[in-house]
């Protein structure tokens, strides 16, 4: 008997056992691989545009409503052919997610706590209305997409292969309705750093209320691909104005919340005179991030200062560079690990954030020591071994 969908989703999100037919979960056992036999030349880890060159291969499952999930399929990279009615082209009923493979100085292939990973995509899935599926099984079926493509994988410690997990409403209806049919599909990238100025370069940020990230009620803690097409504008009147990424400001005392698609985090000494690491807390406007979680555990298990999640407003910030109580300021997530960040334009003028000054030596050690685990310097739980 299939294995069921053990998810626990909420709100309606898995439909599951919709019809007594129809199969809740897919099999990683059922997978049927079916590569390419033409194969592109790999890029030089060297000179790679994020996100800008895909492998041979990828996966893909189908889903109705009548008859659950399909089997899935490792297959040559191709376009999609769908219905112009789908509901993903109309209504953005579609989520994704972003995680990496590294090949590590011994050789060997890891992912990076992809576990946390699937638990959101299952999270987002459930507020998108999609269908639900057992996340062992999409991981144990991306682990065999990634060993198909291995080769993939670049030879480099500053590279890496980026994973992206879609999951589209392909129902070909203009009503706004949960989707009878679904399309699950993973594509591969290899990848060097995300901004173009580099791996740890500091980056500036434009701060300004008029745009909204997200807000309570939303989908701002869902990885769904309207939160970050509504941002397009923004960012591109950031760079029009000299900013590199958006500094999304929420309430009218203006919160902190994220950066571009950053989580934020602040290492400063706190109004009581204390050495603290602060970001904001997760009350629906913030995305739960792997690297946020990791930097906050990490910093716990050091113990040599405060850890706070908790709100940040523009006011505090100001009042404590003016107060120089300011150290470093760095956004963090998949696609740069640790940012650095050294400049905010808000309201017209340009606040000084010290991060470089300040060596960066906080958001040095927190790149470094989740590098070293990612390339396999050092041995840790969080990796899940590829090959």
């Amino acid at each position: 008997m299939m294995k069921g969908c053990q998810n626990e989703c909420p709100a309606g999100g898995c439909t599951g056992g919709a019809t007594k037919q129809a199969v809740e979960s897919f099999k990683a056992a059922d997978l049927i691989i079916n590569p390419a036999t033409t194969f592109k030349e790999k890029p030089d880890p060297d000179g790679l545009v994020f996100g800008t060159v895909f492998t041979d291969n990828m996966l893909t499952v189908e889903w109705s409503v009548t008859s659950g999930w399909e089997k899935p399929y490792i297959r040559p990279l191709e376009n999609l052919s769908l219905h112009p009615a789908s509901s993903s082209f109309h209504y953005a009923v579609e989520l994704f997610e972003g995680m990496k493979a590294y090949r590590g100085v011994d050789g060997k292939i890891r992912l990076f706590r992809p576990t946390l990973n699937m638990d959101r995509m299952v999270r987002s899935a459930a507020r998108a209305t999609l269908p639900c599926f057992d996340k062992e099984e999409l991981l144990e079926c991306i682990r065999k997409l990634v060993e198909v493509e291995k080769e993939w994988v670049p030879y480099s410690t500053s590279a890496s292969l980026y994973i992206r997990p879609t999951l589209i409403g392909t129902e070909p209806s203009l009503g706004i309705k949960k989707p009878t049919k679904a399309l699950l599909y993973v594509i591969l990238s290899p990848v060097g750093p995300y901004f173009a100025s580099g791996s740890f370069n500091p980056i500036s940020l434009w701060a300004d209320p008029k745009y909204v990230r997200a807000w309570k009620g939303g989908t701002g803690d869902c990885k769904l691909g309207g939160n970050y097409g509504s941002s397009i504008y923004a960012q591109r009147e950031a760079m029009e104005l000299g900013c590199q990424q958006v500094l999304w400001l929420y309430g009218e005392n203006h919160q902190i919340t994220e950066v571009g698609t950053m989580n934020l985090f602040l290492y400063w000494e706190n109004e009581d005179g204390e050495e603290e690491l602060a970001t904001p807390p997760l009350d629906g406007i913030i995305l739960p991030g792997v690297t946020r979680q990791s930097i906050l555990e990490l910093a716990r298990k050091w113990g040599e200062f405060k850890v706070s999640e908790q709100y940040i407003t523009m006011s505090d910030l100001t009042a404590a560079l003016e107060e120089n109580r300011v150290k470093e300021m760095f956004g963090a997530g998949t696609a740069c690990v640790v940012c650095p960040i050294s400049k905010i334009l808000y309201k017209g003028k340009n606040l000084h954030i010290p991060t470089m000054e300040n060596g960066p030596k906080l958001a040095t050690r927190f790149l470094n020591q989740l590098t070293d685990i990612q390339y396999g310097r050092e041995d840790s739980e969080w990796t899940f071994l590829v090959s």
